[in-house]
Order: structure tokens, then sequence, then C-alpha cells
């Protein structure tokens, strides 16, 4: 039993820490019906949605034949780090960060062992760690591209316009040096490369099941903005996996959703205690951005998002600084350790090579971006 329970908190350590946070607060403000007041329905609705029907087009192969096919025609080292990197950045804005990565890192792997030892063994470190950035940077663009994204953009009230407008200078910024340091990085490499696909043209999957997803998920933007009620979007989403394909529903995270409800319920009650609310408040206010880079160092961005947005009304400045903060760390970002799950698994022997290039890499992109940040608020 002890085993188990240390098991299931080094795998859900960010969960464990919502919830004892959130026990320790009920012992300074009993539970009452303010409580219930507390919980973000919408987001926890539309991020249920959203993650069961990322599921559903990954489970057909849509994102892997977008990937095939992009792919097809690469000749060169550099055409192929380019694409790989980029298809991370791009398609996190739409199927958020952690989906990107877990499509598209295994991916890579069989890609490069295409190619062969010598160019896998060179590329596969920064690569993976290039495409972690990108999926993490990418994502930023987007009210769907990542859960703080999606939790923040609801608090904040922005339209999907407003929130782009936002958040646009520092991706455009970070594509920019994406693609300066794949292009350096894949310069030393000067083979010709031909990758070859054998499982056919057409779109895989189920054509049906993959319609409905589409459908769905247009649904799901409807809601992010607030043309839908959350309510409708729910319950068809929920009525469609019943009739489509049930195993879905293993699918969705739902310790993130329980990590949602944890921190709802952690700030809820922490703002009724004037004390310690007042010292947050000072200690945020005014100083949005480095909060969230300095919080998510610790906590990761999604708790970084959801502790900081009960103490600060300047939530463009959080939705900056906790997008930033993603980058430093290994825990910086949830979908950091995603990645650094499936190195390790896949190159075991060279898991501290991949950590230091990780972090000089973070470094150097979160040094640039917050010196953007400082000219941008000049």
């Amino acid at each position: 039993m002890k085993k188990k329970l240390i098991h299931f908190f080094r795998q859900e350590t960010v969960l464990c820490v919502a919830f004892v946070l959130a026990i320790v607060s009920a012992l300074f403000v009993r539970p009452d019906r303010e409580y219930i007041g507390y919980v973000d329905f919408r987001t926890l609705s539309i991020l249920f949605c959203l993650m069961s029907i990322m599921a559903g087009l990954q489970k057909g192969g849509v994102f892997r034949y977008v990937a095939q096919v992009l792919l097809s025609k690469v000749r060169k080292v550099r055409q192929l780090v380019l694409i790989l990197v980029l298809l991370c950045f791009f398609s996190s804005m739409l199927v958020t960060n952690d989906v990107a990565l877990i499509t598209f890192v295994p991916f890579t792997f069989i890609v490069l062992d295409m190619i062969g030892p010598e160019v896998k063994g060179q590329l596969v470190i920064p690569v993976v760690v290039l495409q972690t950035i990108a999926a993490n940077l990418g994502s930023m663009l987007t009210p769907i591209g990542n859960p703080q994204n999606l939790y923040l953009y609801g608090r904040a009230g922005l339209s999907p316009g407003d929130f782009m407008l936002l958040t646009l200078p520092y991706t455009s910024a970070a594509l920019l040096v994406l693609i300066l340091w794949s292009l350096h990085q894949s310069g030393g490499c000067h083979e010709p490369v031909q990758v070859f696909f054998t499982e056919g043209t057409g779109l895989p999957g189920n054509k049906a099941r993959l319609a409905v997803y589409a459908v769905l998920f247009a649904l799901a933007l409807l809601t992010v903005a607030r043309a839908v009620p959350y309510g409708v979007t729910f319950c068809v989403t929920f009525l469609a996996l019943l009739l489509v394909d049930r195993s879905l529903f293993s699918r969705v995270d739902y310790s993130l959703l329980l990590t949602f409800v944890g921190f709802f319920i952690f700030i809820g009650n922490t703002g009724r205690i004037p004390t310690f609310s007042h010292v947050l408040q000072q200690i945020v206010t005014d100083h949005e951005v480095l909060a969230g880079v300095a919080a998510s160092q610790v906590i990761s961005n999604v708790p970084a998002a959801l502790l900081l947005s009960g103490f600060t009304e300047n939530l463009p400045a959080l939705i900056i600084g906790v997008n930033l903060g993603g980058l430093g760390t290994l825990i910086a970002s949830m979908a950091s350790l995603i990645t650094y799950k499936l190195i390790a698994r896949e190159e075991s022997q060279r898991k501290g090579a991949y950590f230091r290039y990780f972090t000089v890499a973070n470094v150097c992109f979160l040094v640039i971006l917050l010196v953007l940040t400082m000219v941008f608020e000049m």
C-alpha cells in the first residue's frame, strides 16, 4: 500500500499538491455554499471536450497522416528538421501542446530511424528539444493551445481576436528564433534524405468517425468564442462519444481536471482570508510577467496560472508570464515532461545529454523573449 501511494504521488505530484492546498485552506474556511462558486465549470467542460476530441483525431491517425504528407517530398536534412519542429509549433495552436508532442515526437523517432543511425544520433536530441519548445511557444497564440490559456482567456473576458493580438508578437518572435536555431542545428549534416512511407495515401481511420470529431471540434471552437453555451457542447460531445467510441473516455486526462478543481478551491478560500490575499496581491501586482515565469519554474505553468490569477487584475500580463514560464526548468511545463519520458525510453543512455541541451536551449529562449517583453513594455 505504501509503495502504491508513493508511486501515485510521483505520477500525480501536481494533483496531490493541489488537493493538499485545498484541504489546508478548508481548515481556515469551512466548506459552505460558496465552494461551488469557486469551480469554473466552463473551463472544465471545454477542456474535457477538447481532450476527448483530440484523442479521437489522434486515434484516427489524422495528425500522423498530415505529417507523412508534409515529409513525403523532403530531400534535405534542413527541410526535415524544420518540418518536424514546425509541425509541433503550428499544430499545438489547435490540438494543444501536449497532444502535439505525444503525436509527433514518437513519429520523429520513426522518421530518424528510417534515415539511419548516424543522422539520428546527431539530430534526435536537438530536434526533440526544439519540438518541445515549439509546442510550448506555438500553443501560446490561441486560447485553446494549452490549459492555462483556456482558463485565463475565460477569466479575462477577452475575445479570440484580442487574445491572439496579445500573444502574436511573442509567438512571432519565437517562430523566428526557432527557424534560425533549427537551421543552425541541421547545418552540419549535409547528407541527402528521402523518407518513404508505406501506409498508403488516403486519410486513415473511419471516415464517419473523423467527420463526427471534426464537427465536435468546430462546436468546441464556437464555444470558446462564446457563440455556443458550454453546457450544450459538453452534452453533445458526451453523447457523441457514447455513440461513436466510448474508449475515448479513458483517454481524457482526468488528473488535470481534478488538479483544476483543487486549485479552484484553494484560490477561492485564500481569497476569503484577507491577510493572505493581501500579501499575495502585493507580490503579484505590477509583476505579473515575472511572477508567472518564476512560479512556473517551481510548480509548472498551469498551476501557476490558476494560483496567481486570483490575486491580480492584470490577466493579460499573467497570460504572457505563464506562457513564457513554460520555458526554463524541465517541470516548468508539464508538456516538457512528456518528451523527457519519451526520450528516456527511446535514448535511455543519453538522458543526461538531453537534459543539458534542454536546459541551455530553454534558458536561451526564455532570456530572448523576456528581453522582448521589456522592449514591448517600453
